[in-house]
């Protein structure tokens, strides 16, 4: 025989979809996972029998699809309509139901906020199971592109632009309908009299998405979905997209909190450090962030949260752009918080009158004092420290203490901020480049962070699965205590498939 010959297809086989899953297959935690929850106790949508028509299907069962096709890189509802007929794994979690694509992605469109909390239940999973350490945890975020073009995201700027064009246009067709009017020629005339009606439509689209943005308060508005903005992906890079938070516990690098925003990161800090906090329900970690997130507020609120924050420092510009040179700038100047006053490299003092000025940005305001020393005017290197006639001026935030520690911090621990890339960024890596979800489908900030949630929840049941595998996963799952466990349904499971053993073992028994 030259060749290995195959089974006959006309070859009759007496087997079982249970056959077909070895016992160590992910498949059997997704369903061990799904059966021991109260879908109910989450939020989720679930569909009971009606008095007339035909049943429903049971809303586990769109579960199972999702979270097994996401864990092998499939997420669209008409591709996992698909493999529900023709994969074998999904035949077996599914006992070979194959719902229509329409019923699939309803599911996660409905459910955005189960998703949110599912992810959270699977976090108390994770520390019961003693794989958090919930004493470092390094927060970062990433893009993911909106389901929204450029072209359909707009700012006053752009606005105009548009609106200037529209207004060159249609003087140029004016004049050009005015010079054909002479002539008399008809065709010409309907084609520019076409353009001009155009013209006048689009300008008149452009004048009411004006009248959104200033009606929304927002700097810029997208038209695909509302919640979508233009953020700054990497050097000038800018994309219409969200902006995915993640926490990440440093023991086995599992995210312990995660949400999305349409903010860049500097806001974003106190947000989902205390989601982490709240998630674990603990008293204080240590969090370690990139140098995006240094803002005083958010660096105050972590610490009135009793997080201790070791947020990089961000390199120390120019205070003055005209006259302040490196051995003078704010960073030079030492603060005595028992006189409340700046020695400056001179060895002179720098005070205040105590009185607090505000500050507002576009984002922001605070509240910050001024220092200043009438020896500056005749200092004989003011040249050096700045250009300002009355003297160098130093401003204090009401978060400055808050922002020194933490600096401070940042300083005496550099290995262990170090590991901050080490514990979260590869997460990203995976998810968008290995995995390919690095855009979402869905519309409306709520959805897309049903979604996320649900991405960053498949990745914690990958990595548990490969700390653990799947018996052992499973094994701990029995022993877990939650107030989600649904106890009677998976009596009744379990009761169900002994009566189905036993039917087939008498059934067998009576044919010999």
């Amino acid at each position: 025989m030259q060749h290995i010959i195959g089974i006959s297809r006309q070859q009759l086989r007496f087997s079982s979809l249970e056959d077909t899953i070895s016992p160590d297959n992910q498949v059997r935690f997704i369903d061990a996972f799904v059966e021991y929850i109260a879908l109910s106790k989450l939020g989720f949508s679930v569909k009971t029998l009606k008095a007339e028509g035909r049943p429903s299907f049971n809303s586990k069962v769109f579960l199972k699809i999702y979270l097994y096709g996401y864990l092998n890189g499939v997420r669209s509802a008409r591709d996992l309509e698909k493999e529900c007929s023709r994969n074998m794994e999904m035949q077996w979690l599914l006992e070979a139901i194959v719902p229509n694509y329409h019923s699939i992605s309803d599911f996660r469109k409905n459910n955005p906020i189960a998703l949110k909390k599912l992810f959270k239940l699977y976090v108390l999973f994770l520390k019961d199971a003693d794989l958090i350490g919930c004493e470092t945890i390094a927060i970062d975020g990433t893009k993911s592109r909106a389901h929204n073009s450029k072209k359909a995201n707009f700012n006053q700027k752009k606005i105009d632009k548009h609106v200037d064009y529209i207004e060159v246009k249609t003087q140029e067709y004016l004049n050009a309908l005015k010079e054909n009017d002479a002539k008399d020629n008809p065709a010409i005339i309907q084609n520019i009299q076409q353009k001009l009606d155009r013209l006048k439509g689009n300008k008149l689209r452009y004048e009411q998405l004006e009248e959104k943005l200033k009606a929304s308060g927002e700097p810029q508005i997208s038209t695909t979905d509302s919640d979508a903005r233009a953020l700054l992906v990497q050097g000038q890079v800018v994309e219409i997209s969200f902006n995915i938070q993640a926490a990440v516990d440093a023991k086995h690098n599992l995210v312990v909190a995660t949400h999305t925003i349409n903010k860049n990161d500097r806001s974003a800090l106190s947000a989902i450090a205390i989601e982490a906090k709240e998630n674990l329900g603990i008293e204080t970690y240590t969090a370690l962030v990139d140098k995006g997130y240094h803002n005083g507020k958010q660096i105050e609120i972590c610490k009135q949260a009793n997080i201790t924050t070791i947020v990089a420092q961000p390199e120390q510009g120019k205070s003055n752009q005209n006259g302040t040179t490196k051995d003078y700038l704010v960073a030079q100047f030492q603060y005595n918080q028992d006189t409340d006053t700046y020695s400056c490299p001179q060895g002179e003092t720098l005070k205040t009158t105590g009185s607090w000025h505000k500050k507002t940005t576009d984002s922001d305001s605070y509240n910050f004092k001024k220092y200043r020393t009438p020896k500056c005017k005749a200092c004989p290197v003011k040249h050096l420290c700045t250009s300002r006639a009355g003297g160098r001026e130093i401003d204090r935030s009401q978060y400055a203490d808050a922002v020194e520690e933490n600096n401070k911090r940042y300083h005496e621990n550099p290995q262990l901020y170090r590991k901050r890339q080490e514990i979260n960024e590869h997460i990203f890596g995976t998810i968008k480049r290995q995995w390919g979800y690095n855009h979402t489908n869905l519309t409306g900030l709520e959805k897309v962070n049903g979604e996320h949630s649900l991405i960053m929840l498949v990745y914690n049941i990958k990595r548990s699965i490969n700390i653990l595998g799947v018996p052992d996963l499973i094994a701990k799952l029995k022993k877990w205590n939650s107030p989600y466990k649904a106890k009677v349904l998976f009596l009744l499971k379990t009761k169900y498939i002994k009566l189905q053993l036993d039917f087939i073992f008498y059934q067998s028994k009576f044919a010999a």
